[in-house]
C-alpha cells in the first residue's frame, strides 16, 4: 500500500501544529513590522526636526543660492560682520550650523575658504547637498571669469544614450538590463534562502525522529523512499504555508501600523524624496520612469512565472533530498557540519556566478554552462531567463535537473535506509559509500 500521502499529511500537520512553528509564524512578521515601524517613526522625528543654517557670504557670490524648505531654513547674515561674531551669534541662537564663504575674488580661493561650523557632526546628506550646489555655482563663476559663455556651453552639451536593438528588431536599453537583473536576482535569492531555511528544517526533523527512536516504528510499515519523499513534500508545504501567512499578516500589519501611527515609509528620507520628486518633474526623469515601465512590460512575464515555479520546485527538491540524507547519517546537529559544506558550495557558487557573470554576459560560456549544471541551474537559469533564453535550453536544463533529482533521491534513500537505524557511530564519507552497497 502506498503510504506517501499519509506521510505527507503527518509531516505537514506535525510542523504546522508545532508550538515553535506557530509562535515564529505569528511573531516573525510582528517583530519585523515593529522594528520597521520604530525605524520609520524615529526617522520621521528626525526628518521633521527643523534646522536653521546660517550663511556668512563675504564673497557676495552665492547670495540666494540656497532656498529654505520645510526642514531647513537658510538665514543669510550681514556680510559685514566678522566670522567670530557670526559663530557666537549662531551658537547663542542654537542654530544647526554656520556656512562660511571667504572674501576672495578668485573662484579657487573662494572654494578653498568654504567651511561649515557646527556644535556636533553635521548631516552627511546636508553637507553633500551644500557641496553639490556650491560646486555648480562656483564652476559657472569660474567659466565666466575665463570668458566662457555659459548658455552656449550648456547648449553645446550633447547627451548620448545608445539605443540597443537586436538583429530581429527587438529594442532594449541599459535600464532593461537593470530591471532584468533585479527580477532574476530576486528569484535566485529567494530560492537560495528557501533551500537554506527549510532544508535545515527537514534535516532537523529527521535527526529528531532518529534520536527519539520513533523512526524505528514508522519504518516497519513505510518504505524509506516514501518516508523520505513524504518528509520533503510535507515540510515544503508547511514552509509555503508559513511564507503565505507571513505575506498576508505582514501586509495587513503594515497597513494597520501606517494608518494608526501615521508613519509613511516614504517620509523616512525626506531630502531623498524631494530629490526624487524634482527628478520626476524634469523631462529626463519622466522619460527614465517611462523607460523603467516599458522594461517591466517587455519582460517575458509568463515565461518567468512558469520557469520560476519549475526551477524553484526542482531545485528545492534536489537539495532537500540531500539535507534529509545528511539528517539520517548523523545523530546530532553538530555532526552535520562536515556534510553541509559540499551542499552549500554549489549554492554559493551559483549566486556569485549569477551576480558577477550573468549581468555582464548572460549568454556567455560561463553563464550558459552553469545554467545547465543541475546544482547551480535553479539559480543561474532563473537569472538568465529575463535576458531571453531559448526554450530548448530551458527544457534541457529542466530535464537535467529532474534527472539529477531522481538520482539524488535514490542516492539519499540508500543512505536514509541504513542511516536512520544507525546509532552511536559517527558517519564518514567512506561509511556513506559503504551504505550505498547495502
Amino acid at each position: 500500500m502506498n503510504h506517501l500521502s499519509l506521510v505527507i499529511k503527518r509531516e505537514y500537520l506535525t510542523k504546522v501544529r508545532n508550538k515553535a512553528f506557530i509562535i515564529m509564524t505569528i511573531l516573525s512578521p510582528i517583530i519585523f513590522i515593529a522594528l520597521f515601524a520604530l525605524v520609520g517613526y524615529l526617522s520621521s522625528l528626525n526628518s521633521s526636526k527643523e534646522r536653521t543654517v546660517a550663511i556668512l557670504d563675504q564673497s557676495g557670490q552665492i547670495s540666494g543660492l540656497f532656498e529654505s524648505n520645510d526642514n531647513i531654513t537658510f538665514n543669510y547674515l550681514d556680510a559685514g560682520i566678522s566670522l567670530e561674531k557670526a559663530k557666537q551669534d549662531v551658537e547663542t541662537r542654537e542654530d544647526y550650523g554656520l556656512l562660511y564663504v571667504g572674501d576672495y575674488e578668485d573662484v579657487s580661493d573662494i572654494a578653498n575658504s568654504i567651511k561649515f561650523y557646527s556644535e556636533d557632526s553635521p548631516s552627511l546628506t546636508l553637507i553633500s547637498s551644500l557641496e553639490s550646489k556650491l560646486e555648480k555655482k562656483l564652476t559657472d563663476l569660474k567659466l565666466q571669469q575665463e570668458g566662457v559663455d555659459i548658455e552656449k556651453l550648456r547648449a553645446s552639451e550633447t547627451k548620448i544614450d545608445i539605443a540597443q536593438e537586436s538583429f530581429l528588431g527587438e529594442k532594449s536599453s541599459k535600464i532593461d538590463n537593470v530591471v532584468k537583473l533585479a527580477f532574476g536576482g530576486f528569484a535566485g535569492y529567494l530560492l537560495f534562502m528557501f533551500i537554506i531555511i527549510y532544508g535545515n528544517m527537514i534535516m532537523r526533523s529527521v535527526i529528531e525522529e532518529k534520536t527519539s527512536r520513533i523512526i524505528e516504528i514508522i519504518i516497519s510499515s513505510v518504505k524509506p523512499i516514501q518516508l523520505l519523499m513524504g518528509k520533503i513534500i510535507g515540510t515544503s508545504l508547511a514552509g509555503i504555508t508559513q511564507f503565505a501567512i507571513w505575506v498576508i499578516l505582514g501586509g495587513g500589519l503594515m497597513l494597520i501600523v501606517t494608518a494608526i501611527f501615521g508613519i509613511s515609509m516614504g517620509e523616512m528620507q525626506m531630502e531623498q524624496q524631494e530629490m526624487m520628486q524634482q527628478a520626476l518633474e524634469q523631462p529626463e526623469g519622466q522619460m527614465a520612469m517611462q523607460t523603467v515601465m516599458n522594461a517591466i512590460y517587455n519582460l517575458p512575464l509568463t515565461n518567468l512565472f512558469v520557469a520560476f515555479l519549475l526551477f524553484f520546485i526542482g531545485g528545492y527538491l534536489l537539495y532537500s533530498s540531500l539535507y534529509a540524507a545528511i539528517g539520517a547519517a548523523v545523530d546530532n546537529e553538530t555532526d552535520t557540519q562536515q556534510f553541509l559544506m559540499p551542499i552549500l558550495i554549489p549554492l554559493i557558487l551559483a549566486v556569485y556566478v549569477g551576480v558577477f557573470t550573468v549581468i555582464e554576459d548572460p549568454h556567455g560560456t560561463v553563464s550558459t554552462v552553469f545554467s545547465f549544471i543541475p546544482f547551480t541551474s535553479p539559480v543561474v537559469m532563473l537569472m538568465r531567463i529575463p535576458f531571453g533564453v531559448p526554450i530548448w535550453q530551458q527544457l534541457v536544463s529542466l530535464l537535467l535537473l529532474v534527472g539529477t533529482f531522481i538520482f539524488t533521491v535514490w542516492f539519499a534513500a540508500k543512505i536514509y535506509r541504513v542511516g536512520i537505524l544507525m546509532y552511536g557511530k559517527k558517519a564518514s564519507y567512506k561509511e556513506l559509500f559503504k551504505w550505498l552497497k547495502y
